[in-house]
């Protein structure tokens, strides 16, 4: 197959012939912050469809204010955050714009639960109250009526009522590393998304809420080296790997007024998981229950009041059900739109409950990304999807019995989109040409109001040499065209020879290759691609955006295709007249480093260096919700496990190999470099290793990530 370009980006042929072009720096990238993208933080429409609140920070100064939506004009100053000393990190604003919540001084747990100095404060006034005297707490919410807050506080739920100034302590067996209330587990707030684990019910006279038995999970303790201190400091905390037992999880409602806890049926069966929990209207609380194989998900409507359930909706699936966030319930819970793959590709249907019935409403060769918004009235759902693309996001809508859909936003790049009411939507958009811009948009897609164009960003990067970006289709080993993009040195020429740096992720459902602009790592790719190097990044079977079947087919065999997809588009660069095919390398983290590793190891003819950053070396390590999910249980399938393990093949190792770790990762724990680092001594193999103490999965902090790109970098200039 010929490679196919889609379209080309050369970023400096605009460049006045007064502006000397400059180079790009690690120092800039990595501690002067010269490239980052500004949001719009504290983005909140008002209830009346007229203003936009937002936070402004600028001398010192932190405040909340109000803006006119349509002219922009500076309205009112809502909140002025008095102690300067503090991070406004972030408010809410009840549903009568009476009050709001500030949260300060946040410190994180994992990667999802942070805890914040939190207060509720009366905009007519500036009055406080701090949560739980001012201590930390976890996700402070209001409720519907906005009269309430709930809180977690040291594993236990408590609600605040406003108007009489007084907290009540719903639950009281909350223990760490025993029972959670109201907040989840580790492996719960890793791998179903959500941290929060309790829900207002519409109308406020309910709190569903999670009750965790973490007893019989196994510990993994972590240890942390500081300055002055003579011993380590241990962190343990409850972490269940493949094959091992989970929490028992349950779910109970709590009347407000009445005070009283009731406990829903959620079955007998204790091996199970509850990944979401929602209110269906007023009437039902929707539990979603799925196997341990997560193969069969059941959606179960309990009654709050009883907490007698009935299944109303079963969807099985040969390989797993793909939990997300796609569900809306109408009529009181009466019919649901929700998406499923059950066609082969991921699309939007309405499913009648008391009929049992599961009509299409979207349909196509592609997959629907995410449910927007829903207008009732006039019928009509919002969704974005990659229909022109699987690399592109638009927004669309389509009436709720199907038909047409209706492209809202169908410039090309990538679309995030987040309603704000039925009224408008927040827009960040971007494309590999164009910086990430946020702006506010109506139904039919004209723009409200421009919000942040990062018209500094782009200056910045017009002032810079940048490599030329192209997207191209490169052929695996079975004819199937994998999507990638390549950088090329911005004085690149086809008659000389080039080293060729790959990046990929490559994890079930992912996608790297997409028409965006690519912030993680692009500017340090764009700095080597001035070193001389092209980088190459290409999405291989098990990645996202192209149906069900191109995206399970690594089921039960994780790393098999996906490596030999990544080792097929180094053959295949390889060939090319201006590819030094005796110097190609490949990186990742994280999966991809799972991957990196398993590369160099299996084809040690293809790549001569490759660095790891914080890899899975066994699936046996790791957590047993994503694991087995893809996997099964190591009971069920050893040969999946080990045959693809990089602990196990590290006898393959024959370039240059740099392993990366934090000895704090509570996701992907050093016992997976430790295990590989003991591999690669016992068979003698020579390579460079750097581990960072108290560094998590996404090694950080200070000027952290400065050192450790540009120790990449020095590894990749000298052994590549």
């Amino acid at each position: 197959m010929t490679m196919r370009s889609v379209f080309l980006y050369v970023c400096m042929t605009l460049l006045p012939a007064a502006v000397t072009a400059q180079q790009l720096s690690l120092e800039d990238i990595f501690i002067n912050g010269k490239y980052g993208v500004k949001s719009v933080p504290g983005f909140n429409v008002t209830e009346d469809g007229q203003h936009y609140l937002k936070i402004d920070r600028s001398e010192g100064r932190q405040e909340v204010n109000r803006y006119d939506l349509k002219t922009g004009a500076h309205k009112e100053r809502l909140y002025i955050h008095k102690d300067t000393s503090e991070q406004l990190a972030g408010y809410t604003l009840n549903s009568h714009s009476s009050y709001i919540l500030t949260f300060s001084n946040p410190q994180a747990i994992y990667r999802r639960s942070v805890l914040y100095n939190t207060s509720v404060v009366r905009l007519s006034d500036g009055t406080a109250v701090q949560l739980h005297g001012g201590k930390k707490v976890l996700h402070a919410g209001f409720s519907p009526e906005g009269d309430k807050v709930a809180y977690v506080f040291e594993n236990n739920l408590y609600v605040y009522d406003i108007i009489r100034n007084s907290t009540v302590q719903v639950t009281h067996d909350g223990r760490f590393n025993h029972i959670i209330n109201g907040n989840c587990d580790w492996v719960y707030e890793e791998e179903f998304s959500f941290s929060q684990a309790y829900e207002w019910s519409p109308d406020g006279s309910w709190i569903a809420y999670y009750k965790f038995d973490e007893s019989r999970v196994k510990e993994i303790t972590m240890q942390y080296y500081f300055s002055g201190q003579n011993y380590p400091s241990d962190y343990t905390f409850k972490y269940p790997k493949a094959g091992e037992d989970n929490s028992i999880v349950n779910i109970y409602t709590y009347h407000v007024e009445k005070g009283l806890t009731q406990k829903m049926d959620v079955g007998t069966e204790t091996d199970q998981y509850i990944p979401r929990i929602r209110w269906a209207g007023t009437r039902d609380l929707c539990i979603f229950r799925m196997n341990r194989h997560q193969n069969e998900l059941e959606l179960l409507y309990a009654n709050p009041q009883s907490g007698a359930s009935r299944t109303v909706y079963r969807e099985r699936n040969k390989y797993y059900v793909d939990i997300h966030d796609n569900i809306y319930f109408l009529q009181e819970g009466n019919k649901i739109l929700l998406t499923s793959e059950t066609g082969g590709y991921n699309h939007l249907y309405i499913y009648d409950v008391k009929s049992r019935k599961l009509k299409a409403v979207t349909s196509g060769k592609w997959d629907l990304d995410e449910l927007v918004a829903v207008d009732e009235q006039q019928s009509r759902v919002y969704f974005t999807a990659g229909i022109a693309s699987p690399k592109e996001r638009q927004l669309y809508s389509v009436h709720m019995n199907g038909g047409q859909q209706r492209a809202v936003l169908a410039e090309r790049g990538w679309h995030n989109v987040s309603a704000t009411g039925n009224k408008y939507f927040l827009v960040k958009h971007q494309s590999a040409t164009e910086v990430p811009t946020f702006r506010l948009i109506d139904a039919k897609g004209k723009t409200v109001r421009w919000l942040e164009k990062n018209d500094r960003l782009k200056q910045q990067l017009q002032q810079v040499t940048l490599g030329t970006l192209r997207f191209l289709e490169i052929p695996n080993d079975e004819g199937v065209a994998l999507n990638a993009y390549m950088i090329t040195p911005p004085d690149f020429s086809e008659s000389k020879k080039y080293p060729v740096l790959m990046y990929q992720y490559s994890g079930p459902g992912s996608q790297q290759v997409a028409d965006r602009f690519q912030l993680d790592h692009y500017m340090w790719h764009q700095y080597l691609a001035q070193q001389g190097y092209i980088i190459v990044v290409a999405d291989g079977t098990g990645t996202g955006g192209r149906g069900e079947e191109f995206k399970k087919k690594t089921y039960l065999q994780l790393g098999k295709l996906e490596s030999d997809d990544q080792i097929a588009v180094a053959r295949y660069l390889g060939a090319l007249p201006y590819v030094d095919a005796a110097r190609i390398g490949i990186w990742g983290w994280s999966y991809g480093a799972f991957m990196s590793s398993t590369c160099i190891f299996k084809a040690p003819e293809v790549f001569k260096a490759a660095i790891a950053v914080a890899p899975v070396t066994n699936w046996r390590f790791y957590d047993n919700i994503y694991t087995e999910r893809y996997m099964r249980t190591p009971a069920e399938n050893p040969e999946g496990y080990d045959r693809n393990a990089p602990e196990q093949m590290a006898a393959g190792l024959k370039g240059s190999f740099l392993l990366i770790h934090g000895l704090a990762d509570d996701n992907v724990h050093f016992q997976n470099a430790a295990v590989l680092t003991e591999q690669l001594v016992r068979h003698n193999k020579q390579f460079r290793s750097e581990y960072y103490p108290n560094g998590n999965h996404g090694i950080g902090g200070g000027v952290t990530r400065f050192q450790l790109y540009k120790r990449m970098t020095g590894f990749i200039l000298n052994e590549l």
